[in-house]
């Protein structure tokens, strides 16, 4: 993100002072919005791909799923993208880096919770992570409320799990949720040093340098199987590449705090999913749930940061 946008972000009366309804105050809105929409579209496709990948599970185990799913990201995002290698600060790199590590950490903890204790409430865990990045980032107490309505619907959504918790499971799904606010830091960072996707395609294939040796000695052969391997990379472009890169975008035109809140989305897509796919019909309380998310995540939309002070320095990428 530049010191322009943040600038814009920060202070949208500034930019739309005069302009009417087709100044840049307009066209700030539009951009925010469209991010929203990318954020939305980052959850759904995500979801639908964790349906993919259910079908996956009983052939490959949760650390090949981890393995398929960054290794067929990489080579996809590697040969669209063609990144260049040189001309890159070190900066740049501990950039690239810190995401790569992150998405390959988070993707490893998060299966393995899965694998452990009820996907509703991993998923609940796990977004206590963001959550918390929502509050401490913000400088609004209004954005409390939203948050507060944000995890009220979280767990309302993964109650029914609750009662199956198993220790080294929810241990897994908060170190995930850890990492998930590492990614969301090391993404706006990339996101601002590196043009289009070329950070995220680097990051990506140094993500599946890590999880590809734990996947082959899980899972050994059964990664070879045509139908294995057809599957992952259905997974990989459904839950790494389209979510990964959208939210790339969207980072470049939301404050990390308002991203975080609209991730509380992933339960709403989960649910849609669940329905769609596996004919998994919702309950009153999952509805009170999803509207619950739904309000906050409007809220956060809506609500615009505080205004820094006018000794502040421009903010750090």
């Amino acid at each position: 993100m530049s010191s322009g946008d943040s600038t814009a972000a920060r202070n949208p009366a500034r930019t739309g002072r005069g302009s009417g309804a087709h100044g840049p105050y307009a066209r700030q809105g539009h951009g925010r919005l469209g991010a929203v929409g990318m954020v939305v579209g980052s959850a759904m496709s995500l979801q639908f791909g964790s349906a993919v990948a259910a079908t996956l599970f009983p052939r490959a185990g949760a650390l090949g799923v981890v393995a398929l799913r960054l290794v067929f990201s990489a080579l996809i995002m590697l040969a669209v993208c063609r990144p260049r290698l040189r001309g890159h600060s070190r900066r740049d790199w501990a950039a690239v880096t810190g995401l790569g590590v992150a998405l390959g950490t988070m993707n490893t903890l998060f299966y393995q919770a899965i694998d452990r204790i009820p996907l509703g409430a991993a998923v609940t865990l796990e977004l206590l992570g963001p959550l918390v990045l929502s509050v401490v980032g913000s400088r609004r107490l209004l954005s409390l409320l939203w948050a507060a309505l944000a995890l009220a619907g979280v767990y309302l959504l993964g109650s029914s799990g609750f009662g199956r918790i198993d220790l080294a499971g929810a241990a897994f799904a908060l170190a995930a949720g850890a990492m998930w606010v590492a990614y969301i830091l090391f993404n706006s960072r990339t996101g601002a040093r590196f043009p289009k996707a070329d950070g995220l395609a680097l990051a990506m294939g140094l993500a599946a340098l890590i999880s590809a040796p734990l996947g082959a000695a899980s899972a050994g052969r059964a990664l070879l199987d045509p139908v294995t391997l057809g599957l992952g990379a259905a997974v990989a472009v459904l839950s790494s590449g389209v979510p990964y890169t959208l939210e790339l975008f969207a980072l470049r035109r939301l404050p990390a705090a308002t991203f975080a809140l609209l991730m509380s989305l992933m339960p709403v897509a989960a649910a849609t999913a669940g329905f769609l796919v596996l004919d998994q019909r919702l309950e009153a309380q999952e509805l009170v749930a999803i509207g619950l998310v739904i309000v906050a995540s409007m809220g956060a939309v809506r609500t615009p940061p505080a205004p820094r002070s006018r000794g502040a320095g421009p903010p750090v990428p």
